[in-house]
């Protein structure tokens, strides 16, 4: 199982390195086809089967594309609108970390057929609008890879401080295993490292503080992402999305992370180089 993990992430990161820099273009391709994956993988997860979960994957290409050309602007990426979209969908993710806080009472507002599906477009959207506007920034792969890298070490120092420090229960209800000394070690990770990165790259344009600020939030709104699917998961009684990843399960359960972290990261930058101009 190990080896056809470390396999299939090998694999996922080649494709995705070579599309992220081959260009703007061939990267909106490669999200919107995962974005469209995910898509599918949710609408099992909101009770939809047969053909709707085709139609409900359709949908979603269709929102997005319709996001797409709502930011778009002559070839550019409109900041201000991008800025607006993200905005709410940052909004959206504090009123899930409620719903998430009260589990399992809250299924009672988003526990149907039709607010799971509609969730799945809060998900994923925004995370898409994100992706597009980062990758239109300068460096924007190296910006999406470091949202990446940021997510991994709120997760492994979340790992290793819960094995050997866990002791308080963080969200029982929807993940047992998270404690809040693993939430702790995680933040801490993702301090050093952003620090680490806002040094060496020489953060002046946007100010080193306000870098690290975006990046601590960042990596508590990544914290949030696994938490969200997991609870949408336990309220189907699932422990993957899907199947179409060897030894990782589904797209959803690699991206789910990402899907929060994503706008709340492309967020902070649109508003520091609003700023940082005016």
């Amino acid at each position: 199982m190990l080896k056809q993990r470390v396999i299939t992430a090998l694999c996922l990161a080649a494709v995705l390195l070579f599309f992220l820099f081959y260009s703007p273009a061939a990267a909106l391709v490669f999200f919107a086809v995962m974005v469209t994956i995910a898509a599918w993988e949710w609408a099992g997860l909101a009770a939809i089967e047969g053909r709707g979960r085709s139609t409900y994957a359709a949908a979603m290409l269709l929102a997005i594309l319709l996001a797409l050309a709502w930011i778009w602007d002559s070839g550019h990426i409109d900041i201000y609108r991008a800025r607006q979209l993200l905005g709410w969908a940052c909004a959206g993710w504090a009123v899930l970390l409620l719903w998430v806080l009260g589990y399992p009472g809250s299924t009672a507002i988003w526990g149907s057929r039709g607010m799971r599906a509609a969730l799945g477009f809060l998900v994923l959207v925004p995370a898409w609008v994100g992706l597009v506007f980062l990758r239109f920034e300068n460096a924007g792969p190296w910006l999406i890879l470091f949202v990446i890298a940021l997510v991994a070490c709120a997760d492994i120092g979340a790992y290793f401080t819960g094995r050997a420090f866990g002791r308080h229960k963080m969200a029982p209800a929807v993940s047992p295993g998270k404690t809040l000394e693993g939430l702790v070690g995680g933040i801490a990770a993702v301090t050093v490292f952003a620090l680490f990165v806002g040094m060496i790259t020489n953060s002046h344009v946007v100010g080193l503080g306000s870098f690290m600020l975006v990046s601590v939030v960042t990596g508590l709104a990544s914290v949030l992402g696994d938490l969200v699917e997991s609870m949408v998961k336990r309220h189907q009684g699932v422990k993957d999305s899907g199947t179409v990843l060897p030894g990782h399960g589904g797209v959803l359960d690699r991206i789910d992370s990402l899907a929060a972290a994503i706008p709340v990261f492309a967020f902070g930058i649109t508003v520091l180089l609003t700023r940082s101009v005016a």
